[in-house]
């Protein structure tokens, strides 16, 4: 029995189909089938059931589909384990980034794990805070970096980034301009434009304004902060951004602290698994890039 045979095996359990399980592995239907056969005449059973459409598990498909899964986890742990004591690292690494994001310490860390660790190959995604959150609890996403509300999401690690309030934003000349602090209920009269649902600046003010029992009227949404001052400046709303994103926008737009805004809006990097050497050695040089004190 040969560990390509069991992943052929899982392949064509999870696609249920020759075909697609073929182009999975990445050899010919033709080789799937043939170590398939292999297999099922070692164990003395028929473990795929092929007279219908889609292929089935038979019983003793069923019966044998999870310990090939752990033979195949067990062999991946032998070559993690070697990769440990060796030091070398390779694989893949999903990392999420929120969408509009700016904050260039991320792409700082990745370039100096990349170099310290050119065997690992590197995907990075893009997606909403809330997208990427539940791709980081189902394993489709190893770390990401999100925005939050208050605190960072139960149930995984969190590295704080930033932790900052809500400001609003409006341009020279607007009736706001010159109020310095407003509060949620005087942005009532005016349209808003902000960050759509699913990231963090969106869901820190709609849990600030149900806090109230307000209901903003929201005009524009747009997930990058330039796209949103781009329309304020053009007289198309009043514009609900982070601390630091009005600040970089002061020659641009007043902005007006939010004296009853009081939940705090996080950018924090999230995982699940401290035990991928890929992800332990990421987080080292992301903590080295953003200048945070390091945790355990």
């Amino acid at each position: 029995m040969e560990l390509r045979q069991l992943e052929y095996f899982v392949a064509v359990a999870d696609e249920r189909s020759f075909t697609r399980a073929a182009e999975r592995v990445h050899i010919s239907q033709s080789g799937v089938s043939a170590q398939i056969r292999r297999l099922e005449r070692e164990v003395g059973a028929e473990l795929f059931d092929r007279s219908a459409r889609t292929v089935t598990l038979t019983a003793a498909g069923e019966a044998a589909l999870p310990h090939a899964r752990a033979a195949l986890a067990a062999a991946g742990a032998v070559g993690q384990a070697v990769s440990e004591v060796t030091g070398l690292i390779r694989g893949r690494l999903t990392v999420g980034m929120v969408i509009g994001c700016t904050i260039t310490p991320l792409f700082d860390a990745l370039a100096a794990f990349h170099e310290a660790h050119p065997g690992v190959e590197i995907a990075l995604l893009e997606d909403s805070s809330d997208r990427l959150t539940d791709g980081v609890r189902t394993g489709r996403v190893d770390v990401a970096l999100i925005g939050a509300a208050a605190a960072a999401p139960e149930g995984l690690e969190s590295l704080t980034i930033i932790s900052e309030r809500l400001v609003a934003a409006v341009p020279a000349g607007h009736p706001l301009a010159a109020s310095g602090t407003v509060s949620l209920s005087d942005l009532m009269a005016y349209p808003i434009v902000c960050m759509p649902p699913g990231t963090g600046l969106r869901k820190v003010f709609d849990q600030a304004c149900a806090a109230q029992g307000l209901h903003p009227a929201i005009a524009l949404q747009a997930g990058a902060a330039d796209t949103l001052v781009d329309l304020v400046v053009r007289g198309l709303g009043v514009a609900v951004l982070s601390e630091s994103m009005a600040a970089g926008h002061g020659d641009r737009l007043t902005a007006l602290d939010l004296k009853d805004a009081d939940i705090p809006a996080l950018l924090a990097l999230v995982w699940q698994s401290p035990h991928n050497p890929a992800v332990r050695e990421l987080l080292v040089h992301s903590r080295r890039a953003f200048r945070a004190p390091d945790t355990p």
